[in-house]
């Protein structure tokens, strides 16, 4: 049986190329594809170093740094890869990947990560907050992602089996395309991620990319306003200066930019809690925190409601506690609270919880799903 595997893009190595690394696990004989592939050399062994083949876009001029800019253009790249000599198709999709054209005696399985954000629920929000929501440029990229949104509706249609990656995704994936998912949640590397024998430390932490619907602002500002508090910031992206800014006259606030996987795991395994403000598909950050023995503040919803064992009298053994709203009102009583309550939260919990998603999981339900499927092909 031949098989192909195909992601969106490969640029940096985050939650859908740790899906990818697990994908090639299980079948390690995939061929790979990819609207375009950029990723670092140091980053190439976690794909086992295969060769990955790409659309046009891999060379269109500035596409290693705007590869994003293109995005008018991939449902016709993503339309080009000729996969026609495969038996079974697996996308890694959060944007195109799932558009690929198949025949009717080949199967494809989508891994979805998310229906297209921007251009599905999250339009307005994405608009408003790249500036283009007004004008003659907000009116071109209007139209262009109605355009997307009915491509996107005809790929529901070429894909045979939907996988969600949280019980949120599934509800969406039926919300936009009205089919049904099965439900297989990412993998965490409960190997690396350990507990440590430090004793916990006197900090919060907050780890993610720094970008508008993160929310890192809001916590650095909710922060702010808590000069007892200590706060670890790690991440990088295009608001890292409007949130440095924020932090600038508060001294108990460090932002430490991007830093490597050995570096996050030491903090995470000395911080008291990680504090989490965005309404997320899944979060993979949240499980790794619980797997070095961290409890969760978060935003109680999307995918954090399916990870984390929320502080009520239903739930045993709880790893960590909800807000309600984003602000910064609901992030300081959220701290006020885990402060209150910090002794119902272990690490050995936490950590128990964590192991419920690990690789080894994930793993086991893919094969068990794909080997359904291609037994029950017609």
């Amino acid at each position: 049986m031949k098989i192909a595997i195909i992601s969106d893009w490969l640029v940096t190595f985050a939650g859908a190329e740790r899906v990818l690394t697990e994908l090639i696990h299980c079948f390690p004989e995939a061929d790979l594809f990819a609207i375009v592939d950029f990723l670092k050399p140091e980053d190439r062994q976690l794909i086992q170093n295969k060769p990955i083949k790409t659309t046009f876009i891999q060379k269109m001029p500035f596409a290693k740094k705007y590869y994003r800019h293109y995005l008018p253009l991939m449902p016709l790249a993503i339309e080009q890869l000729d996969l026609s000599n495969y038996d079974l198709i697996i996308s890694s999709s959060h944007a195109v990947a799932k558009g690929v054209i198949t025949g009717p005696d080949q199967i494809h399985v989508s891994y979805v990560h998310t229906p297209i954000r921007y251009a599905w629920d999250l339009q307005h929000q994405y608009l408003q907050e790249s500036g283009l929501n007004r004008g003659l440029k907000g009116f071109l990229a209007q139209y262009i992602l109605h355009k997307i949104r009915l491509w996107d509706l005809r790929c529901a249609h070429g894909v045979d089996h939907f996988i969600a990656n949280s019980k949120y995704i599934a509800k969406r994936i039926f919300k936009t395309y009205r089919r049904t998912a099965e439900v297989i949640h990412p993998p965490v590397n409960i190997d690396f991620f350990t507990p440590h024998s430090y004793q916990k430390e006197n900090y919060y932490i907050t780890l993610s990319r720094m970008v508008p619907y993160k929310k890192m602002d809001l916590i650095v500002e909710s922060f702010a306003k808590m000069p007892d508090k200590k706060l670890i910031v790690i991440g990088d992206g295009p608001d890292f200066a409007k949130i440095k800014s924020k932090a600038k006259n508060s001294p108990q606030i460090e932002l430490l930019g991007f830093q490597s996987n050995e570096i996050i795991r030491d903090y995470l395994q000395r911080a008291k809690a990680f504090v989490f403000a965005a309404e997320e598909d899944f979060g993979i950050t949240l499980l790794e925190a619980q797997a070095a023995g961290t409890p969760i503040i978060a935003f109680g919803k999307g995918g954090a409601l399916e990870t984390i064992r929320g502080l009520s009298e239903s739930e045993r053994n709880p790893t960590g506690l909800f807000f309600n709203t984003q602000t910064v009102d609901a992030i300081i009583a959220a701290v006020n609270e885990f402060e209150k309550n910090s002794h119902l939260f272990t690490s050995l919990n936490c950590r128990k919880n964590a192991a419920l998603f690990s690789q080894e999981h994930f793993r086991h339900k893919i094969k068990k799903l794909v080997n359904h499927v291609m037994e029950h092909q017609e």
